[in-house]
């Protein structure tokens, strides 16, 4: 599912990252508005796919190698105004680690029940149908 897209400046490619029954949340230690917890992500750089973006932000921030399974969907991020693309990863090597320490304070592994804590504005659909499918009990 794609939603209109209008906003200015890069895109940011998020990274959906669940292995264990958990999805990967990082803690920014500057909130963006409302978003205090997010999924890995960070700006798509020139000649990039959100996918590669993606993998190469989750290795940045938390020093997890990933691979990309799906692009989820793209939209404009209604608290932000930021274009933002989803994709599902799935965890090939490494521990998740807070390695970025400019940009993150900490990070989570959550379940599919604490999700609302994290996020309680709501997921974007199709994240939150693919979160359904990947983490419900």
């Amino acid at each position: 599912m794609t939603e209109p897209t209008s906003s200015t400046g890069p895109g940011i490619a998020a990274a959906i990252v669940v292995q264990g029954g958990r999805v990967l949340m990082v803690q920014r230690r500057v909130a963006e508005g409302e978003l205090s917890w997010q999924f890995p992500a960070g700006e798509i750089e020139a000649g990039e796919t959100p996918e590669a973006a993606a993998i190469r932000e989750t290795a940045e921030e938390v020093g997890l190698t990933v691979k990309a399974v799906r692009l989820l969907g793209e939209r404009v991020h209604p608290k932000t105004g930021r274009q933002m693309s989803y994709t599902a990863c799935e965890v090939v090597g490494g521990t998740a680690a807070v390695v970025d320490t400019e940009e993150l304070a900490e990070l989570a592994w959550i379940t599919y029940g604490q999700i609302t804590q994290f996020v309680p504005y709501g997921l974007f659909g199709p994240v939150h149908a693919y979160l359904d499918a990947e983490l419900s009990p």
